[in-house]
């Protein structure tokens, strides 16, 4: 005769009283960190909030980060600058490439914290082949633009006039708050395909994908403070991100009149140039561009003089 085993009814016992063990585990949150110069820190404010979805479930502990945070990525990307912009430009492109492939490797997690943030599988299967292409897509631009851009001026004089793009060195981003993984792929790609380094600031409420995805730079041959990511309040940061004088460009991806207004009075303190990408349709093909690589360049003209052989009355 086979006996059943019960289970206990066995209480524990704390401070006299009797209390039933609960059957709900509590779950663990991940804790989102910072990237900033190629490590993971917890923002210095230490503080953070909690994100939640349309369901109302918590999504995550994710850092919110601070103006010293910003400071501290200014100064990663300054000096991350010269080397990134020295590399050849074939070398930027396959570190990219590389970028596409990791993100490939994990595109389950990606595809599921899309999930998380209210998004259908679909689309979030849609949304990750849409973000390895456009890495691939700006892979492919970084040994090119500066054939299609570049230009010999003719001038008047016996001198070579060569016309070429250069990086214009840090760059600071404010990324699509409704996106959490294609916006922020699509702002920090030809900024960096350029030459430049960046400091970005993601989507305060669907932040996940923009933590995971400084994993996959982390391990993709990227060298550390090339890309920065912050999480955090656009309402606190914004200002500081246009306001500091060691920055060269700011890109603001949002459609708020008054922030904008805002960017534009602070930043003719050192002459900051100010891109507003507020009506770009990420997931079409408006997202990519060459042109978008060219907003964070500069042209620098070269005279060189040369024997002007045609003008002198040579012949055989």
């Amino acid at each position: 005769m086979e006996k059943t085993i019960k289970k206990s009814s066995l209480t524990i016992s704390e401070n006299g009283l009797e209390k039933k063990t609960s059957s709900k585990r509590l779950e663990v949150l991940k804790t989102y960190k910072i990237y900033i110069g190629g490590q993971f820190p917890r923002t210095e404010s230490g503080r953070y909030y909690q994100p939640t979805n349309a369901s109302g479930k918590k999504l995550a502990n994710v850092c919110l980060s601070s103006r010293k945070d910003f400071r501290d990525a200014v100064v990663a990307a300054r000096g991350a600058a010269s080397g990134w912009s020295g590399r050849a430009a074939f070398n930027r492109g396959q570190i990219l490439y590389r970028m596409a492939e990791m993100l490939e490797g994990r595109k389950a997690q990606f595809i599921e914290e899309l999930i998380q943030q209210d998004s259908t599988k679909a689309k979030a299967e849609k949304e990750v082949n849409l973000a390895i292409d456009r890495l691939i897509y700006y892979a492919g631009w970084c040994d090119k633009y500066q054939q299609i851009y570049s230009a010999v001026n003719p001038v008047a004089t016996s001198h070579f006039n060569f016309s070429v793009p250069e990086p214009t060195g840090v760059v600071s981003i404010i990324a699509p708050q409704a996106d959490s993984l294609l916006g922020l792929v699509s702002v920090i790609a030809p900024v960096i395909a350029g030459g430049n380094t960046c400091i970005v600031l993601a989507s305060e409420t669907k932040p996940l994908c923009s933590v995971t995805f400084a994993e996959v730079l982390n391990s993709s041959d990227l060298p550390g403070g090339v890309v920065n990511i912050l999480t955090g309040k656009p309402s606190e940061l914004t200002s500081w991100f246009v306001d500091h004088m060691d920055v060269n460009a700011t890109i603001y991806c949002e459609s708020n009149s008054d922030v904008q207004k805002m960017m534009r009075e602070k930043s003719a303190l050192n002459l900051k140039r100010i891109f507003f990408y507020d009506k770009v349709k990420w997931n079409t093909d408006e997202g990519q561009s060459p042109y978008f690589i060219m907003d964070t360049q500069e042209i620098k003209t070269t005279w060189h003089p040369i024997e002007n052989i045609a003008g002198s009355g040579a012949g055989y």
